[in-house]
C-alpha cells in the first residue's frame, strides 16, 4: 500500500488508516508502506514492512526509484523486514543498483530482511511479463541479495516454475493494476503458487474491493490453505466485476 507516494491517495487510500484495519481483519501476514504511513496506522495484527524506494509519476523519470528512507528508520518504527524497488531497464537502473547494495549491506548488519521489487521497465524493457525480462529481473534480486524476490507474474505457470527454479529465496508476485473481476484475481494468485511462488504482494486488487477484508481473506486461504480459486471465490461472495471505491 505504498502507492500513495508515486500516484497520490487513490481510490481505496483517501482513508488509509481505516483501510488497514479493515484489511487487519482479513488477516494479511503484513502490511507494506512508507514511513509516513507506518507512524500513523496500527500495525500490531501484522507484520510491517518499510518500503524505502520513491518517485512520484510527475517526475521525469517515475521509473527511477530513489532511497526516500532508511533501515535505521524501519528499526525505530520496529518494521520485519524493508522492501527496496528497481526497474530493470531503466536509464537509472545503475543508480537503483548502487543504492540497493548499500541498503542490503546495513540490512545484514542488522540482521533485516530485504524484500527486491525486482521489475523489468523502461525504455530498455520489451515487456513487463516477458518470460526472459521477468526471469533477469528476479534473478538480479537473487544475485544482489534479496532475502525475497517479488516480481511480475508471466501469465503461465510452467513458466513462471522455471523463474522460481532459478531463483534460491521465496519468490512472491506483484498485483498490478486493478483486474476485470475477483475471479481473475484468484486465479493468477493461485497459478503462481501452483508453480512454485511463496506468496503474494497485492495493492490495487485488494484494497480497491469492495470488500477487502473478504478478499484478503480468499488471498490468504489459497496462499496459506491451498484453496481453489472456486473456493476461494465463496469467500467473497461471486465473481461480479467491480469498481474501485469512489469511482
Amino acid at each position: 500500500m505504498e502507492h500513495g507516494t508515486s500516484v497520490g491517495p487513490i481510490p481505496g487510500l483517501e482513508k488509509i488508516a481505516q483501510t488497514v484495519d479493515n484489511l487487519s481483519k482479513g488477516s494479511p501476514d503484513a502490511l507494506l508502506v512508507h514511513a509516513g504511513i507506518a507512524k500513523t496506522v496500527r500495525t500490531d495484527k501484522m507484520g510491517l514492512i518499510l518500503h524505502l524506494s520513491g518517485a512520484t509519476k510527475l517526475a521525469g523519470d517515475p521509473n527511477w526509484k530513489i532511497q526516500v528512507s532508511t533501515v535505521r528508520d524501519a528499526i525505530r518504527l520496529g518494521a520485519d523486514a524493508v522492501s527496496v524497488q528497481i526497474n530493470i531497464g531503466s536509464q537509472h537502473e545503475q543508480e537503483m543498483l548502487h543504492s540497493f547494495s548499500k541498503i542490503r549491506e546495513e540490512c545484514d548488519d542488522y540482521g533485516i530482511p530485504v524484500l527486491g521489487m525486482m521489475y523489468p521497465r523502461g525504455p530498455g524493457t520489451s515487456s513487463e511479463h516477458a518470460y526472459e525480462p521477468v526471469l533477469h529481473a528476479a534473478r538480479l534480486g537473487y544475485e544482489l541479495g534479496s532475502d525475497i524476490v517479488q516480481t511480475n507474474y508471466t501469465g503461465g505457470v510452467e513458466s513462471f516454475r522455471r523463474i522460481v527454479k532459478s531463483v534460491k529465496v521465496p519468490v512472491v508476485i506483484t498485483g498490478g493494476p486493478k483486474a476485470r473481476s475477483e475471479r481473475e484475481v484468484l486465479k493468477t494468485v493461485s497459478d503462481s503458487i501452483k508453480a512454485g511462488a511463496a506468496g503474494i504482494s497485492i495493492g490495487r486488487n485488494v484494497f480497491q474491493q469492495q470488500h477487502p477484508a473478504l478478499m484478503t481473506r480468499a488471498l490468504v486461504s489459497i496462499v496459506h490453505g491451498n484453496k481453489t480459486p472456486s473456493q476461494a471465490l465463496k469467500v467473497v461472495g461471486g465473481s461480479r466485476e467491480r469498481n474501485p471505491p469512489g469511482a
